[in-house]
């Protein structure tokens, strides 16, 4: 607490502004500052205030043992001084009796007896005060249940009761209703009683989060057995349930039971993820009950996880060490089992061991359950590596050589040949080479060890590409050709400056802004790998043909980056030659990639017909004479084709095929990151968003892991907002919840930008998920972050208009006002015309609504400057690409003006907006909804409020007769009852 409060009027403020904040030790710590800080004021019902927010800060922070030492205070209070408890007061002083009730069964040094002897102290004190009783038996009823005793009677005698203004909200009394049928094993019922809650009718601070926790595994029992629909609700379910509990140190039994969840649908690595996400709840949990709850549910993830032979695993424990699954289970089962001993002593009965071993011995419900977009298996939970790469089934690589000499001359025959099986080779052998006790063979095939590490710095150079790194290529390429020339391999080292020097060149047609620049390194680098060609003497046919080929992609790329069709002939004519060398000497791998050099280049040239010829040739060949694998690439190049071609039909069924083929090899050994790229693509061409959300998430994946991480995380921002697009909410932020864990993106390495485009859909999610409290922090801080990028004010534009939005949405209408002062500062240095002004009009309307005529000024203050933004746009000619903004504008000013009552101003308004948009066109014109809906608004404010009911029909039924005449039937229907009514009237 900065500073503390020296007046009452202070004081409360403080506590008004604590109770704002989230619950944990920032809050329970100003609490007890707070507490201090009254105690120092003659006024005893200021001492009450801050005693009833230190008992809930105590009692949601996960600290039982002291919610009843400060509730001791209060009852002293009220014995003492009653009449300082006003009527509210005194219902939370009785209320919370209940919460002590609560925390004395959460400790199991509390004795049994005291714990009967609080209820009998609760029971005295509702009936003395004149209060029905069923909170009492409610928890008494809970206290049997707690125990193990026979609830059948406890619980008609809570039940069989009529609710009272202390009852516990409808909510909490579902769950425990739901609860007692579930401990009977009828799973139908208690998802009956559960309904109203699972769907969102009944609600509190705790539900439906904590409902839902307990109905996961039986929804997916009776999606087993009954309806499947009731899988996907609990699939949706766990998605929104926990992210209303995670990290919450009140709600870790919750935690336990979605980490349970996963591990018992067949998604342990979400479980692993999750418990890393939670980390912090083994120091922060407090009570012994909760904290029973959490380690037994995350000792049935690590025991499965354990039971899959994965043990060795890291997992996240408590701080202070480094864990493995099987260590971290051994630790958790100790404690665990500690607790429940504990809790069965007080209570006199072995309930809580009987619980634990009965949630440790459930069999897994289902083999996997795809409950989020990033499916992952624990093959895949290493860090180093930390995604999936494909849900296909993968087969095992090619025997590996036992010898140490026969898997180099392995290794080697298979790059050569360019077989998939090759990676696993060059892997095995990198780890051998790095440990300290390595001894390289002393054979004349094997060669040198400077040899072999040349060859694996090539490998390094070739992973380094695929990420894009191509100035790290370059250099282990450089370094590799060193140690070949001292091992005496002259066409090696020949090979590797050839390959350094195309990588360069890339990287520079990529890094320069210029197109000359960027075409004249790749001529450069061409021109130099023909004089080195033709300098060196004595090349095998093979290494001869792979110096083509270097020399024919340096053309193909020139062409590709230039997009000038005069360089197409020479790179036709390179890669001619690379396929006459390949088939005069039948290098099968070597006249598949002079083909699909030839096809891309006549496609870059514009000529797609003649590129598709060229891939059917090629694909009749590799079926017919291999090698197998080229067959995906193939599939996929043809597939490209077909969607420049606009035939996206055959360009998903090639796309898919290829997908499928590369199953056959390794994962990360065929580039199906662009395969299932482009059938995304597809997928969206024919209008099926879904099936395209699939192959965007696993292209995203395929990223992350085996390519570059950058692209990978841009293109899971990508699905996100595709996902948000669906109306996938849950779905959009689970995925993004995800990604902003991954530890290059929590330790700030990725690209500051695309970590904030990732927060900013997340918080857009957040804000259509109906959590505007969540969005709203999330749109402050990115607008505090954004507010710093000289080079990009628009973006700071717009995520400042947004962000004041949400704060008008939150009634915060001042704070608004300044947010969007600083989006308007940033859109004059760079202009976002629609942005802006659909956030003032926004503003315009929520303060009316809000205030109605004493916020008509400042709401019209909103919609002046959104004219200014309109008269801008108009000057610089700028189109919008939504609702025009002067039409948009005028309507806004009727519906503002409505609201504030000034009827007149809002019709006249509104008549403006009418003719600003014109007649509506034929069926499927966008402008025909907002047409009919500022015809009724219009209709209404003159008939409803104005009285002229004449002229409001009159205005109507024109409308009517044409929308009907143009086939608008919904439109037409909607005006039609306004007309009814106004009739009726």
């Amino acid at each position: 607490m900065p500073t503390t409060p020296q007046t009452i009027e202070a004081l409360h403020e403080a506590l008004q502004e604590n109770g704002q904040r989230p619950y944990g030790r920032t809050r329970t710590v100003t609490a007890e500052e707070l507490v201090d800080a009254a105690e120092q004021f003659a006024e005893p019902v200021a001492l009450v205030h801050a005693l009833l927010e230190l008992q809930e800060a105590y009692t949601y922070g996960s600290e039982p043992r002291k919610s009843p030492v400060v509730f001791a205070r209060l009852l002293t209070l009220f014995d003492e001084q009653p009449d300082i408890f006003d009527e509210r007061l005194r219902h939370l002083l009785f209320w919370r009796f209940k919460w002590v009730a609560a925390a004395l069964r959460a400790l199991p040094e509390i004795p049994l007896a005291s714990l009967r002897q609080w209820l009998t102290e609760m029971r005295d004190r509702y009936e003395k005060a004149d209060l029905g009783l069923q909170p009492y038996y409610g928890q008494t009823y809970q206290l049997a249940a707690h125990v193990g005793e026979d609830t059948a009677l406890a619980y008609e005698l809570w039940a069989g009761r009529s609710r009272t203004r202390l009852s516990d909200c409808e909510a909490c009394e579902i769950c425990e209703r739901a609860l007692y049928h579930l401990a009977a094993g009828d799973d139908e019922r208690a998802l009956r009683v559960w309904e109203p809650v699972l769907a969102g009718k009944e609600s509190c601070q705790e539900e439906p989060a904590r409902s839902i926790s307990y109905a996961l595994l039986p929804l997916v029992r009776a999606g087993r057995t009954e309806e499947a629909g009731r899988t996907e609700e609990a699939r949706r379910l766990h998605l929104a349930g926990y992210r209303g509990c995670r990290r919450n140190p009140s709600m870790a039994g919750e935690v336990g039971r979605h980490l349970e969840f996963c591990a018992l649908t067949g998604n342990e690595a979400r479980g692993l993820e999750l418990l890393a996400e939670n980390r912090t709840l083994f120091e922060e949990v407090d009570s012994p009950l909760d904290r029973l709850a959490f380690l037994t549910g995350v000792d049935v993830l690590l025991r499965r996880v354990e039971s899959l032979g994965h043990g060795g695993l890291p997992a996240a424990g408590p701080a202070g060490r480094t864990w493995t699954v099987a260590a971290l289970r051994a630790h958790v089962a100790e404690q665990a089992d500690g607790l429940a001993a504990r809790f069965d002593t007080r209570n006199g009965t072995a309930t809580h061991a009987e619980r634990r071993k009965a949630r440790l011995d459930r069999a897994p419900l289902l083999e996997a359950l795809e409950l989020t977009l990033r499916t992952r298996s624990l093959d895949d939970a290493v860090p180093a590596a930390g995604v999936v790469a494909s849900s296909a089934p993968v087969p095992a690589p090619a025997p590996v050589a036992e010898s140490l000499p026969e898997l180099i001359l392995r290794a080697r025959e298979l790059r050569t040949e360019g077989h998939p099986d090759a990676d696993a080779c060059w892997t095995r052998l990198r780890a051998m080479v790095d440990a300290e006790d390595y001894t390289h063979p002393d054979e004349a095939a094997v060669g040198t060890l400077a040899e072999l590490r040349a060859d694996l710095l090539i490998e390094e150079a070739n992973e380094a590409g695929e990420k894009q790194e191509f100035s790290v290529a370059a250099a282990l390429q450089e370094q590799a050709a060193e140690l070949y020339d001292e091992a005496g391999q002259e066409e090696h080292a020949l090979l590797a400056r050839a390959g350094a020097l195309l990588t360069t060149a890339e990287f520079t047609s990529q890094d320069s802004e210029s197109a000359e620049a960027r075409t004249a390194a790749l001529t450069d680098a061409h021109a130099t790998m023909v004089r080195m060609q033709e300098a060196a003497t004595g090349l095998t046919p093979r290494f001869e043909g792979r110096l083509l080929r270097l020399r024919a992609t340096a053309l193909g790329l020139r062409l590709q980056v230039s997009r000038d069709k005069e360089f197409a002939a020479p790179a036709l004519a390179e890669a001619d030659l690379l396929l006459a060398h390949a088939t005069e000497r039948d290098i099968a791998g070597q006249i598949s990639r002079a083909m699909m050099l030839r096809a891309g280049n006549y496609a870059l040239a514009g000529e797609l017909p003649t590129a598709v010829a060229e891939m059917d040739a090629l694909l009749d060949r590799l079926r017919a004479q291999g090698p197998a694998w080229h067959i995906p690439s193939t599939l996929g190049l043809r597939g490209r084709l077909h969607l420049g071609l606009r035939d996206a039909e055959s360009a998903r069924a090639d796309l898919a095929e290829g997908i499928r083929l590369a199953a056959e090899w390794p994962a990360g050994a065929i580039g199906t990151v662009r395969l299932h790229a482009d059938l995304a693509e597809a997928s969206m061409r024919l209008g099926r968003a879904q099936e395209a959300l699939r192959h965007l998430t696993r292209s995203a994946e395929l990223e992350l892991r085996y390519g570059s991480r950058t692209d990978a995380y841009c293109t899971f921002s990508n699905a996100a907002q595709l996902t948000l697009d669906l109306g996938r909410v849950e779905d959009c932020i689970a995925l993004l919840d995800s990604l902003l864990s991954e530890p290059d993106v929590s330790s700030g390495e990725l690209d500051g930008r695309l970590t904030a485009q990732l927060r900013l859909t997340r918080a857009r999610a957040l804000h259509a998920g109906d959590d505007l409290k969540a969005a709203t922090a999330e749109f402050i801080a990115l607008a505090a972050e954004s507010a710093g990028w000289e080079d990009d004010p628009g973006s700071h534009a717009m995520i400042a208009a947004e962000t004041a939005v949400l704060l008008g949405e939150s009634g915060e209408f001042g704070r608004a006002r300044e947010v969007v002062d600083q989006a308007l500062a940033a859109h004059a240095r760079d202009a976002r015309y629609e942005s802006l002004s659909s956030a003032l009009r926004e503003l315009a309307r929520l303060q009316a609504r809000a205030q109605g005529p004493d916020g008509l000024a400042d709401a019209l203050t909103f919609l002046t400057d959104a004219g200014r933004i309109a008269d801008e746009a108009r000057a610089a000619a700028y189109e919008a690409h939504g609702r025009p903004l002067d039409a948009a504008l005028a309507y806004e000013y009727g519906r503002v003006n409505a609201y504030a009552g000034e009827h007149e101003d809002a019709l006249t308004a509104l008549d403006k907006a009418l003719g600003l948009l014109g007649e509506p066109g034929p069926e499927g014109d966008d402008q025909v909804v907002e047409w009919a809906e500022c015809v009724r608004l219009a209709a209404a404010v003159e008939g409803f409020h104005l009285e002229r009911p004449g002229p409001a029909l009159a205005r109507l039924d024109a409308a009517i007769d044409r929308l009907s005449a143009l086939g608008h039937k919904e439109e037409a229907e909607t005006l039609a009852a306004v007309a009814a009514e106004l009739r009726d009237e």
